[in-house]
């Protein structure tokens, strides 16, 4: 009965990690498929440029070339997010040279470096450790910070571009003014669905315009949090102690976290950009001690 139990209980705790990774895929191809049905069957056909003589068909393509550039980017960056260890596995860390910020860890049972910890998720200790990204299921560390960050860069960009073009779809639904029926339609599209006051086409649009939006909005939050820490040379449990030891100016966090090509890796994960250092040595500018507020 304990082993079935045991068993059971890997088995649910196995599908719950991958839930995450599931639902982002589903919604982030339930948006491109939105979208793309908005350029292709509700693109404007009346407007001043196309009575000018531009070709709509050239309008279209532009479009879906710059929505499927985006999605390439997402899926391809958060493919090598999840197939790049951060962890201290197959990394040779060495006895030798230890100095000031090295830990033990009794659960790996290893001597692990500065800015490296333990993640209770992942089971391992994670080099220069960010934080688990429950997203994804996976942490964000030293190998793998450029990929988390262009995939948020690029949901980014994505979700604002599928906002605009979801506007129609929020003018539609408000034509008539504010009532308790379009506020109800925005808000609970569920609802109004199972109550049968909208039909399944417009509960999907409701519900994918609304998911842009909320989607857009934690993003952004996400994104911009990410860069500040990244111009600031922390990372996010650093910044929860008040710490910047590893700060070395803008250009040189950027170069440290990105790579050599930082100016261009963000254009695709193809480009290599080679970081220049190994996650474990790291120049200290400050001190390792939490900053004290002044009394």
């Amino acid at each position: 009965m304990a082993s079935f139990v045991t068993n059971t209980y890997c088995r649910v705790e196995r599908v719950c990690r991958h839930l995450p990774v599931v639902l982002n895929t589903f919604l982030v191809f339930s948006i491109t498929g939105e979208v793309s049905y908005l350029v292709l069957a509700e693109a404007p056909l009346e407007t001043g440029w196309v009575e000018s003589g531009a070709s709509i068909g050239w309008w279209k393509a532009l479009h879906l070339l710059a929505q499927y550039f985006m999605l390439g980017n997402i899926c391809w960056n958060a493919s090598l997010f999840l197939n790049t260890s951060p962890t201290i596995r197959g990394v040779f860390l060495g006895g030798e040279g230890m100095v000031q910020g090295w830990r033990y860890c009794y659960t790996c049972e290893s001597h692990t470096p500065p800015r490296c910890s333990h993640c209770y998720d992942c089971k391992v200790c994670v080099l220069r450790r960010d934080h688990h990204c429950v997203f994804f299921g996976q942490c964000v560390g030293f190998r793998n910070y450029r990929y988390f960050l262009c995939c948020l860069l690029f949901m980014w960009s994505g979700l604002l571009y599928a906002v605009v073009m979801n506007a129609e779809v929020f003018m539609v639904i408000l034509k008539e003014g504010v009532t308790p029926h379009s506020v109800l339609l925005l808000l609970v599209p569920w609802i109004m669905l199972v109550s049968g006051q909208v039909s399944p086409r417009a509960f999907a649009f409701a519900f994918i315009a609304d998911t842009c939006v909320v989607g857009l909005l934690l993003v952004s939050a996400f994104l911009f949090f990410h860069v500040f820490l990244l111009l600031r040379g922390q990372t996010t449990r650093e910044w929860y102690s008040s710490r910047r030891p590893y700060n070395q100016g803008p250009l040189r966090n950027l170069r440290h976290s990105l790579g050599s090509c930082w100016f261009l890796c963000w254009l695709s994960p193809l480009i290599p950009s080679p970081l220049p250092g190994d996650g474990i040595h790291f120049q200290v500018t400050g001190s390792l001690e939490p900053a004290v507020a002044a009394r």
